[in-house]
């Protein structure tokens, strides 16, 4: 079994704990069977003429090849980087396991279905979603008193180390790799699923009319709207698998984690990818050449757009 351990790596406390995880699965099922970003690509070290993009490389090789991928996923702002390597998972028929312990859960309404993650495509493709909401038991009172904080840092530790152990026992308990989700290669026509910022107000997406404009068949999101959020987040992934192009907007601090999502299935089902971003931010890391997104965005898209003209030139491209 090749398992794959995605988590967010820009903090070393991050990945501190996805060692932890990465170092409870070896001892089941083998050290050479486990992938750890970061540390297995020697990103600190890693001497490339433009690093980032082979930084990509070696991941989305490695993401071709998986039994199994274990995501470490934490509150409500979602890694964009995991989320783009958990829709290429989904999309690939490999089963994912979520690890969470965020105490909160999230609904679209006020009143509305009560769902793990704020995005229901991450609870849609999920095959296990391992959550463990609480601290551990308290610790018996130090006589004399001392600080408290130890007490409170030791019911955390618990409580992470009952999420990862919990997530390597659903590994071991996993089904059977499922069907791959690529439909047929795009025909002429196929339409262009528009994947549009959740901070726009609905029935304002330029993109889409855009698209419209331009005489492409478009499609867009349905979880956002359906009774059923976890039904319409499976029929979005399904519409962008059998798409001819995903047109993302992935304005944010971040890529939205459901745009991340769908950017990772449309690479892995060889869909064409533009990422629209008006005002991009750009990160520099040592050695690194500027991103103007997290690198599994950035490269996985075929296209990086900022204004009108530019989406026009992409659709009669």
């Amino acid at each position: 079994m090749s398992v794959y351990v995605a988590h967010r790596l820009f903090a070393a406390h991050d990945r501190a704990l996805a060692a932890d995880l990465a170092d409870r699965l070896a001892a089941k099922v083998g050290p050479d069977r486990v992938f750890l970003p970061f540390c297995d690509t020697d990103e600190e070290d890693l001497v490339a003429e433009v690093k980032g993009r082979r930084l990509f490389e070696l991941d989305r090789e490695r993401l071709g090849r998986l039994d199994a991928m274990v995501a470490i996923l934490h509150g409500p702002s979602l890694d964009d980087g995991v989320c783009m390597e958990i829709g290429y998972a989904a999309a690939s028929g490999v089963p994912v396991i979520v690890v969470t312990t965020d105490f909160q859960t999230y609904s679209l309404t006020e009143a509305g279905p009560r769902l793990e993650f704020p995005d229901p495509l991450l609870q849609a493709v999920a095959t296990r979603i391992v959550r463990v909401t609480k601290l551990g038991p308290p610790t018996l009172p130090s006589t004399p008193p001392q600080s408290r904080f130890p007490g409170f840092q030791t019911r955390n530790v618990t409580q992470t180390h009952t999420a990862l152990d919990a997530a390597v026992d659903a590994l071991l308990d996993l089904p059977d790799r499922g069907p791959r989700l690529v439909g047929a290669p795009p025909v002429i026509g196929a339409p262009v699923y528009v994947e549009a910022s959740p901070y726009t107000a609905w029935g304002r997406d330029h993109l889409a009319k855009a698209c419209v404009d331009a005489g492409h068949t478009v499609v867009v999101p349905q979880r956002f709207t359906a009774s059923d959020p976890v039904a319409g987040a499976l029929a979005d992934l399904t519409a962008v698998c059998s798409a001819a192009r995903l047109l993302a907007d992935v304005s944010g601090a971040e890529t939205p984690p459901g745009a991340a999502l769908l950017i990772g299935a449309a690479a892995a089902s060889g869909v064409r990818i533009a990422a629209f971003q008006p005002r991009p931010t750009f990160t520099h890391a040592r050695g690194r050449e500027p991103n103007w997104r997290n690198l599994m965005i950035q490269y996985a898209a075929d296209a990086h757009l900022d204004n009108g003209d530019a989406v026009l030139s992409w659709l009669a491209a």
